[in-house]
């Protein structure tokens, strides 16, 4: 083959490779988003059982400031969790554990606060996946014009071909 050729198959498989790296990231953006609806099904679920939202809980400020008149043997700010409000943070509930197929009966404040820092470490992962599909598609779209070297008709032949057994 000559020097021409080498290079055009050369930039082809480059781009292949590029777009393969593409389509996984966004297989696994599909996987990340699948869990993360199901951890925010599971917190809303650990909400509505409390019986708060997330903002029903008021802030330590704002009990700080209703307490103020009567300070007692009680400390002036009391800490209280945004998720649990005045709901029994002891009591058990069943979590299945992310990533394991185990079932286990742990305290409720626990099970949120597992959910919630799973929920961030998502949420952070899903960020990363979406620059990088990004980048990827601007270094396809950069690397990927074939109209210039290919005729439109010869893409489209080579886009619509088939394997027949």
């Amino acid at each position: 083959m000559d020097e021409t050729m080498n290079q055009f198959q050369q930039s082809l498989i480059e781009l292949e490779t590029e777009a393969e790296h593409l389509l996984l990231a966004r297989n696994q953006l599909v996987e990340n988003d699948k869990v993360r609806n199901g951890n925010r099904e599971a917190l809303t679920a650990l909400r509505k059982k409390a019986r708060t939202t997330k903002t029903s809980v008021p802030s330590p400020f704002e009990s700080m400031m209703k307490n103020t008149g009567n300070p007692g043997s009680r400390p002036l700010v009391k800490e209280v969790c945004a998720t649990c409000g005045n709901h029994d943070s002891n009591e058990r509930t069943w979590m299945m554990f992310p990533g394991t197929d185990v079932f286990a009966k742990i305290p409720f404040h626990a099970a949120h606060i597992i959910l919630e820092k799973d929920q961030a470490k998502l949420d952070h992962e899903a960020k990363k996946l979406q620059s990088y599909v990004k980048e990827k598609s601007f270094l396809i779209s950069e690397k990927g014009v074939l109209a210039d070297k290919i005729s439109p008709g010869v893409l489209r032949s080579l886009v619509v071909l088939k394997d027949k057994p």
